[in-house]
């Protein structure tokens, strides 16, 4: 089918009554162009939930006037969306046309019946958002949209799969299966040619075969090729295919895939195309920060080419299925995919969630997960639910059951896993256990730390026998907070395959460890690798004696990545670089003096309160703890020269204490006596200046493209200036518009759709959207600043 992009000239408003419309109390559309994130766009309210980042639920409603000429009578017309959050409901020309209640599965209306031909027509969607989510869901029509036009005889959408059971250095089979659909009235026969092209384009494998379909019916034609010496898919080298298949003279389809093997066992753990690969994972929610939940292409791109910047080479998407720009990405980029279904299944997380559709619709949307999935060789592995409560119980392990054989029913080459909280799925025993810690020695360290407890649960007797079918379901038995269980199961149930599907970012040095101890044990998911919207504050410093979960607003983020939400690496990020042994050099990060001396409460979620930064202004003379981490025997700081001593490495990490002083604070590392590397902070002198940086100096007009531009203080040098932090103000002029507009400040009522922010730790980001070909003029101006002036050329997208 002809694919169309549909994400132009819509409009949106809070969904009207139509009661109240007939007093005449209209609410006006306005215009937006896809994707669109409704929420992101409302005044968040200290009485709403900080899961959602205190931003109201809502209905709102979107419509779209097009035209479909004459001679598309006869012919199948589709609109595809690919995420509406959520509840989504859909009419042509008025008429109900579809619905959707999960919020990030694709699907598809039928919209042929309802068009009238040779005049326009109108689409409109409706979508609600409101207490169904545990964290920042955004709401609207957020991911792309899709004019899908075919003739009665066509290949069906998603209709070619290409899977490569065997291969070897000579060759590899790939085996294509292309569904063929016939809405005509008769037997219809054509001629189906497949071709595949490596990555310059030339034909590697060729063939050509006929399928006949009866009238009413579909057909799945399979056919055998050959590639000859291929190229490889992995994280270190990504190399694709093409594989176009032409119904002649009806249809066409193209899609990119890759030669790849998968195999798991106890002995060897995973091994991707004969080798073992250790995840270094990545948990990621879907928002993109300053844009709020709108998925556009480029963003997609570039957060997985920041997060395997930073060390890692697989992403778990928590707690939904990824999307399709994302997907892509990690194809390209060499990202390995764990794609999890849901955050529920029959129990309520939220008052109003899924769960209220689960029974009706998981199948369905389990369905479009695999069909979407299928062809990226970046997908390894599937996830069929999140903590779910039921997983201690009879019924959820059948439930379980049924979910994992549906999705081996459609994808027998990837494997099965599930993210099991053990704490939650004895949760009515929880009581038990309190009481039994109590008794002992330890109950004050264990309940100060949430941590501690799930681990000491986890290896419980309830939990292995309660646990037992729901992790037998499983090809991988994926545990949240639970390592304790790792050496456990090595020696209990040596044929249990486990992965971390979910862990504290403070403990990686100790949980990578095990990871590499155990050939059982397949890798680790932090949470979570980038920074997101909501559970307000669960990783924020904390100070006193007792933490709070959830911080109270103006709280914005989680605070828990180790990517911030502008694309920013935190400290946390370079030590877990170090941790996996990708970093020789090593990494100062300085605790803010300002809350020097306090006790340090935060969660286990939480790192210390660093920045890379030597520039304290006021604090001089104060004192000041500088971290450094690094893989070494000893750490030797230096200010200015001046040797500060030198201290052994605990857990790849050491502190110092001292005073804080203006100028460059060294800290050189050693192994054997000999010195492995060094890192630099230098203080920022002299007045602030505004820099503008863009990711690039040219972006296309089309496809998804952004523009991303780092607004930053700095002294003349070019040392960020942490400490000075003002507010900005944009102007975006030319073929652009400005899209999103912020900063990390973890706890701000600014907005991202307005044209000023201020900076936090002296960095802001602005992103924009091409509107066409030409030049966007982005200046910037600060007080007591010199203006700062960008220039993007904006180019048509070539094939």
């Amino acid at each position: 089918m002809i694919r169309t992009s549909f994400n132009d000239n819509w409009q949106v408003r809070p969904k009207a009554n139509p009661f109240a419309e007939l007093s005449g109390h209209s609410v006006p559309y306005r215009e937006v162009t896809l994707p669109h994130d409704a929420m992101i766009e409302q005044t968040r309210v200290p009485s709403e939930e900080g899961a959602g980042a205190y931003f109201p639920g809502g209905v709102y409603e979107y419509r779209k006037t097009f035209f479909v000429p004459e001679e598309h009578r006869g012919r199948r017309i589709a609109v595809e969306f690919e995420g509406v959050y959520r509840d989504a409901a859909v009419f042509v020309n008025g008429d109900y046309a579809g619905q959707r209640p999960y919020g990030y599965s694709l699907f598809r209306v039928d919209a042929d019946r309802f068009l009238r031909f040779g005049q326009d027509n109108e689409i409109r969607v409706e979508a609600r958002a409101h207490q169904d989510s545990r964290w920042y869901t955004g709401a609207g029509i957020y991911r792309d949209t899709w004019l899908l036009v075919g003739g009665p005889v066509r290949i069906a959408p998603d209709g070619v799969r290409v899977t490569t059971p065997d291969i070897d250095a000579d060759r590899a089979v790939a085996e294509v299966a292309t569904t063929v659909v016939n809405d005509s009235t008769e037997i219809r026969t054509a001629d189906l040619v497949t071709e595949i092209r490596d990555a310059a384009g030339t034909v590697v494998a060729t063939g050509t075969s006929k399928v006949t379909v009866l009238p009413g019916e579909s057909a799945t034609a399979r056919r055998r090729l050959y590639v000859r010496e291929p190229a490889l898919w992995s994280p270190d080298s990504p190399a694709l295919y093409t594989c176009e298949v032409t119904l002649a003279g009806l249809d066409s389809e193209r899609v990119v895939f890759g030669v790849r093997s998968l195999r798991l066992d106890p002995d060897h753990g995973l091994r991707l195309n004969g080798e073992s690969v250790k995840l270094r994972g990545a948990c990621v929610h879907h928002d993109n920060g300053v844009l709020g939940a709108a998925t556009h292409a480029r963003a997609e791109e570039r957060r997985v080419r920041i997060l395997k910047e930073a060390g890692f080479n697989a992403i778990r998407m928590s707690h939904h299925p990824m999307s399709r720009a994302m997907l892509d990405a990690c194809d390209r980029l060499g990202m390995l995919v764990v794609d999890e279904t849901f955050d529920m299944w029959t129990s309520a997380k939220s008052p109003f969630d899924y769960s209220l559709s689960f029974p009706e619709w998981w199948e369905r949307d389990i369905e479009a997960l695999v069909a979407k999935d299928f062809n990226h060789p970046s997908v390894i592995m599937y996830s069929i639910g999140n903590e779910i409560p039921e997983t201690g119980t009879p019924s959820g392990a059948a439930w379980g059951r049924r979910l994992a054989e549906k999705v081996r029913a459609l994808d027998g080459t990837r494997y099965v896993t599930n993210a099991i909280n053990n704490m939650l799925a004895v949760m009515d025993e929880l009581a038990r256990f309190r009481r039994q810690a109590a008794e002992g020695a330890g109950i004050n360290t264990l309940m100060a730390d949430a941590g501690d407890m799930m681990n000491a649960v986890a290896v419980s007797d309830a939990v292995t026998e309660r646990t037992a079918e729901s992790y037998g379901v499983l090809d991988v038995a994926g545990m949240n907070y639970s390592d304790s269980r790792y050496a456990l199961d090595r020696e209990k149930l040596p044929d249990r395959i486990i992965l971390g599907t979910e862990t504290f970012p403070t403990r990686i040095d100790r949980l990578w460890a095990l990871v590499r101890q155990h050939s059982t044990v397949i890798g680790d998911f932090t949470w979570t690798g980038w920074d997101y919207l909501g559970e307000a504050g669960i990783g924020r410093p904390q100070y006193g004696s007792t933490p709070a979960h959830v911080a109270p607003y103006p709280y914005l983020l989680a605070g828990c990545g180790d990517i911030d939400i502008t694309g920013h690496r935190r400290p946390a990020s370079y030590y877990r670089e170090i941790v996996f042994g990708l970093r020789t050099r090593p990494c100062l990060a300085v605790q803010r003096p300002e809350r020097h001396g306090e006790t340090f409460v935060g969660s286990p979620w939480a790192w210390s309160d660093t920045i890379a930064s030597w520039t304290w202004p006021g604090h001089e003379g104060a004192p000041v703890t500088v971290e450094v981490y690094a893989d070494a025997d000893e750490i030797e700081l230096l200010l200015d020269g001046r040797s500060l001593g030198r201290q052994p490495v605990d857990r790849f990490r050491v502190a110092f204490e001292t005073t804080y002083e203006p100028g460059e604070l060294l800290a050189v590392a050693y192994r054997d006596g000999a010195e492995t590397g060094r890192d630099l902070l230098r203080s920022a002198t002299g007045p602030a200046s505004l820099r503008a940086e863009a990711d690039r100096s040219v972006i296309t007009a089309t496809g998804g493209d952004l523009a991303y531009i780092g607004l930053t203080l700095t002294d003349s040098g070019g040392t960020p200036y942490t400490s000075a932090d003002r507010p900005v103000r944009v102007e975006v002029s030319g073929a652009g518009v400005l899209l999103g507009f912020g900063s990390a400040d973890p706890a701000t009522e600014e907005r991202f759709d307005a044209t000023e922010r201020r900076t936090y730790d002296g960095r802001a980001l602005a992103v924009i959207r091409p509107t066409g070909p030409g030049k966007i003029r982005l200046l910037a101006t600060a007080p007591d600043c010199a203006p700062a002036e960008i220039v993007i050329d904006v180019r048509e997208q070539h094939a």
